[in-house]
């Protein structure tokens, strides 16, 4: 779980949006599509690993990875929601 003093300051790289912690439903939804075989992350890697943990963006489309209670935020990294 991220600390929530760090989530406070995290913000998007692309367009500094704040980031929240990704709730069990968006976390399932964004593990059906990487279970699908299609996804791939902003910078064109395709992605199949499932999400423990993720942040998403403000508007709601775009989430980070979080690895080992490390938020990936890297615009190449990020997924955009389908």
């Amino acid at each position: 779980m991220i600390d929530k003093d760090l989530l406070e300051i995290l913000a998007c790289p692309e367009t500094h949006q704040g980031l929240a912690v990704a709730d069990a439903a968006l976390l399932a939804k964004v593990n059906a599509w990487l279970a699908g075989g299609q996804a791939r992350n902003r910078g064109g890697r395709a992605v199949n690993e499932t999400l423990v943990e993720a942040l998403v963006r403000q508007d709601g489309k775009v989430v980070y990875p979080v690895r080992d209670g490390i938020p990936v935020l890297l615009v190449d990294e990020g997924l955009a929601l389908p």
